[in-house]
């Protein structure tokens, strides 16, 4: 998935991003969420799940960028992050992963068991 979120990894402001994708986990659609400053970015559930909800996804998987260049997530990632997972439940659209980007690393919330 990486590919699909790397251009947003040398932005100037942090960038959401998210990939809808069907059951067969075969990608529907990637689209920029919201666009924030420096260092933070408003994020709220209903914009997250307003696309995937009209593409009939089954799923998402969620990108941004650290203009930093600190690919460590923060309390506010982790807040966010879980708050999408619950609404996820709600709507019976899972969230699969959420990825922290930089222009040098990455970092998978799944891969690294912080979700």
């Amino acid at each position: 998935m990486t590919p699909l979120i790397s251009p947003i990894a040398n932005k100037k402001q942090e960038y959401l991003l998210c990939i809808s994708l069907d059951g067969a986990n075969e990608v529907i659609r990637n689209r920029v969420v919201t666009v924030g400053l420096l260092n933070t970015n408003q994020i709220h559930r209903r914009e997250v799940f307003a696309d995937p909800i009209s593409d009939r996804a089954a799923s998402i998987i969620l990108g941004h960028n650290h203009p930093s260049g600190v690919v460590k997530s923060g309390p506010d990632d982790l807040a966010t992050t879980g708050q999408l997972i619950d609404a996820g439940k709600i709507l019976r659209i899972r969230l699969l992963d959420h990825i922290i980007i930089t222009k040098k690393d990455r970092l998978s919330f799944r891969e690294t068991g912080l979700m």
